[in-house]
């Protein structure tokens, strides 16, 4: 019997600034309602979303520090679906977290998840302006 056995070879590498923001997008993955989970499948068309599941919490009245956790993973869960279309890849400096594209220019969706959740930002506006152009 032959086995198939998936190793690091079978996908690019992932440069280390990646490994906080693809966990904290699992994290809060995970905290999702299970019947909202299969809608999130790291595509653009999800950020629509995710960009409604910020607004619920606004709208609820959740205290900024109480979403602050919620809202990293939600701006990480936006930074993996724009390095997915576009090849981007996570630089961090400071302890700040951004996504650079192939054309070079920087995106901070942690900080949009929180425009968001104040009202005045889109996850899924940040990922339509970062991919386009990358043809």
């Amino acid at each position: 019997m032959t086995h198939r056995t998936t190793d690091q070879t079978d996908q690019p590498p992932r440069p280390s600034a990646a490994a906080k923001p693809v966990r904290w997008a699992a994290e809060t993955l995970a905290a999702v309602p299970d019947g909202m989970r299969p809608h999130l499948d790291f595509s653009a068309p999800s950020l629509w979303r995710v960009d409604r599941l910020i607004e619920e919490l606004r709208r609820a009245g959740t205290p900024h520090p109480a979403a602050e956790h919620t809202l990293r993973g939600f701006g990480a869960y936006a930074g993996e679906v724009i390095a997915r279309q576009t090849g981007a890849e996570w630089w961090t400096t400071g302890g700040d977290h951004w996504i650079r594209t192939p054309d070079g220019r920087l995106w901070d969706p942690i900080d949009e998840s929180h425009r968001c959740f104040a009202g005045h930002g889109s996850l899924r506006l940040l990922c339509r302006d970062a991919t386009r152009g990358r043809r």
